[in-house]
């Protein structure tokens, strides 16, 4: 499971190139709405936040139906996403549940647990956020680790024509094709 869970984060980083160009959206288009991965060759953990140890300077964006696509942005980029820049509804304001995913080794299957992250700091090639547990249980240490971020709410977002993604209008939490 894992194995097959890292070749598709491999395919979507290798089949979205950081800049590339994107049609403007076409009028009346359906809303697209941006979730996000971040990818770290390790965690630590405590009671009250995460350090995705070793994390990749890129998160990839990738949306669900009925459009697919797919992209990356710079960690300052994202970590932009969590101040007053980003809008009135950005993600500290209105803050992501998220999916972590740690491996462990010795366990037959990664260990998960949902929670709500806050606060962001990058130290150095690391990222730590605070969290509050929604369900499951976060481990205190372990080896490759992804964090799955729901996407923003209205106001906020990364799409085409932010940061340099692409062509498009940033605004409210998606883009339209």
């Amino acid at each position: 499971m894992r194995r097959m869970l890292v070749a598709a984060l491999a395919s979507l980083a290798v089949a979205a190139p950081a800049a590339r160009a994107q049609a403007p959206a076409a009028a009346g288009a359906a809303p697209v709405q941006l979730m996000f991965v971040q990818v770290a060759n390790g965690l630590s953990a405590d009671d009250a936040t995460i350090r995705l140890v070793g994390v990749s300077p890129q998160t990839v964006w990738f949306t669900d139906r009925p459009v697919r696509d797919a992209g990356h942005i710079t960690m300052p980029a994202f970590m932009e996403e969590w101040t007053a820049k980003a809008g009135a509804d950005n993600f500290a304001a209105d803050p992501p549940n998220a999916t972590l995913s740690v491996y462990e080794p010795g366990q037959t299957s990664n260990s998960l647990a949902v929670i709500t992250i806050s606060h962001p700091r990058v130290e150095g090639n690391d990222i730590v956020y605070r969290y509050k547990l929604i369900s499951g249980a976060v481990p205190r240490s372990g080896q490759a680790t992804t964090i799955f971020i729901d996407w923003i709410g209205v106001g906020g977002g990364v799409g085409p024509g932010f940061h340099g993604v692409g062509a498009g209008a940033r605004g409210v939490g998606f883009y339209r094709r």
